[in-house]
């Protein structure tokens, strides 16, 4: 598959599959091998087919998978050297690490892809974007606050992924202990619906042709509401909006 989807979204684990003429690729590897093996097979594509594993932080949402994918299998796995310090002292183990240094471009097969500094509560967190046959596309969830540097590298990209992980209103009234809603609400949490939908009110632009809203929490947001909200801000801004959801694939991007 040339093009990308979302394989999981949400704080039982992440993973994106990108994939272009010459290079395959996961964003995060934070859900079972076995499960990110038969989501890239529901999309036509073999596992062993990946060529790296690109990481944004050392969550356990975000690297569950590397027990299987990075240290029995092999693959290459990206990620700054603050990451893989925290990545090694979760394995007790090193997998074939290729370092970047955030905020440096570097290239991957035919790949251009740039790390840049977020918002969040880890070692060294980034967002992506990845630059490829004329398209860019940035891939930016866990982030607590969109600052100017993360409206900067996100401008002109053909598709985004976006963080829209809960409604303040409804981190109050969860049952959630007051330490998890200080984290969650905080500038090194997690983004909410209408701070996301001021995110892409910032860098909307014509040739902007689709976004994944990611990272929804499964107590305090729900697909509808982070739709509606994200949605009556943009309007009539002509760019399709979809959920990228836990359990199942969602919806796959073509180039």
């Amino acid at each position: 598959m040339i093009g990308f989807c979302p394989l999981a979204s949400g704080s039982k684990g992440n993973c994106i599959y990108f994939g272009s003429k010459d290079t395959k690729i996961l964003i995060d590897a934070g859900i079972s091998a076995k499960v990110i093996k038969e989501r890239l097979s529901s999309i036509g594509v073999e596992l062993e087919d990946i060529d790296a594993i690109l990481i944004t932080h050392e969550h356990t949402d975000h690297i569950r998978g590397l027990q299987t994918l990075g240290l029995k299998m092999g693959i290459p796995v990206f990620a700054n050297s603050e990451t893989a310090k925290g990545i090694y002292a979760a394995l007790n183990e090193a997998p074939k690490f290729k370092i970047f240094s955030t905020g440096e471009t570097f290239e991957f097969g035919d790949l251009e892809i740039h790390p840049f500094s977020i918002q969040h509560d880890t070692l060294d967190p980034v967002a992506f974007t990845i630059k490829t046959g004329g398209i860019k596309v940035g891939f930016c969830a866990d982030i607590g606050f969109a600052t100017t540097l993360v409206k900067n590298h996100l401008k002109d990209c053909d598709y985004l992924y976006i963080e829209a992980n809960h409604q303040p209103s409804m981190v109050h009234a969860s049952a959630r202990p007051m330490i998890y809603k200080q984290r969650v609400l905080s500038r090194q949490g997690h983004l909410s619906n209408e701070d996301c939908a001021d995110l892409i009110l910032h860098i909307l632009h014509p040739k902007l042709k689709h976004i994944h809203l990611a990272h929804l929490s499964s107590e305090c947001n729900s697909p509808e509401l982070a739709l509606q909200i994200v949605q009556s801000k943009l309007q009539d801004a002509e760019v399709r909006i979809s959920i990228a959801y836990q359990e199942k694939p969602s919806e796959p991007i073509y180039f």
